[in-house]
């Protein structure tokens, strides 16, 4: 029960399931405790826990090779398959969403709410990815090289100040999970109206696809790469 929630998906990305549908927060609120979580969360723990012990004991490989991965390599992998991911769907679903309005805004006025947001969210992801990928990943990618000693130039390099770079990425991560929060209630969990044409139905899924992609993208950083990258600055100062 003192197990960290960011700890437990770590180990077996199965259960982010099981803390999803029970309205925990793994990745932004993982750095609680499973105990503290479910009483947030008001709901029993002792269900709770029976159902996560099904989930860790089925294999989950990629889980361990995410986790096994150098510190280079595990930014190499967010950039490929989450920072690709958000860049590529940010100009369909505004695209979407803005025929949403157009269509259906008069009867369903929430949509300009949910488009307000997508498109902030747009703005400060595209922006957050920027800061890391040209500025905390290469640094992060210098450690381990210097770890490693694969480049002679990294070994006159200094290190420090990782932490303050940190937090200010968790403080964006909390920012938009919280953002994606109140479009998963304004539109229900994502669920269409009666009068829903295809265009909507593909829109409301993509953004709950986009939801969930930001919660593992989110649980890779906060709870994998960061604190190690913070462990392998203290070594290295």
């Amino acid at each position: 029960m003192q197990s960290k929630v960011g700890e437990i998906v770590k180990e077996n990305y199965k259960t982010a399931q099981i803390f999803d549908r029970n309205k925990i927060d793994f990745c932004c609120g993982g750095g609680i405790s499973l105990e503290k979580a479910c009483q947030n969360a008001n709901i029993d723990s002792n269900d709770l826990v029976q159902e996560l012990s099904i989930a860790v004991n089925q294999n989950d490989s990629d889980s361990k090779y995410i986790d096994s991965l150098p510190l280079n390599q595990l930014c190499d992998y967010i950039e490929q398959r989450h920072h690709s991911y958000v860049s590529d769907q940010i100009p369909f679903l505004q695209q979407k969403l803005q025929k949403l309005c157009d269509v259906h805004g008069e009867n369903h006025p929430e949509l300009f709410r949910v488009k307000e947001m997508f498109d902030a969210t747009a703005g400060n992801l595209s922006t957050h990815m920027k800061k890391e990928e040209l500025v905390l990943f290469p640094y992060i990618r210098r450690m381990a090289r210097f770890k490693n000693q694969e480049n002679e130039k990294d070994l006159e390099q200094t290190f420090g100040g990782a932490d303050t770079a940190i937090q200010t990425m968790l403080s964006e991560h909390q920012a938009e999970g919280e953002r994606f929060e109140e479009i998963a209630k304004i539109t229900s969990d994502y669920s269409c109206p009666s009068d829903a044409c295809n265009t909507y139905r593909i829109t409301y899924q993509t953004l709950s696809d986009f939801e969930q992609d930001l919660h593992r993208h989110i649980h890779l950083e906060n709870n994998i790469l960061f604190p190690k990258a913070l462990v392998l600055e203290k070594e290295l100062i």
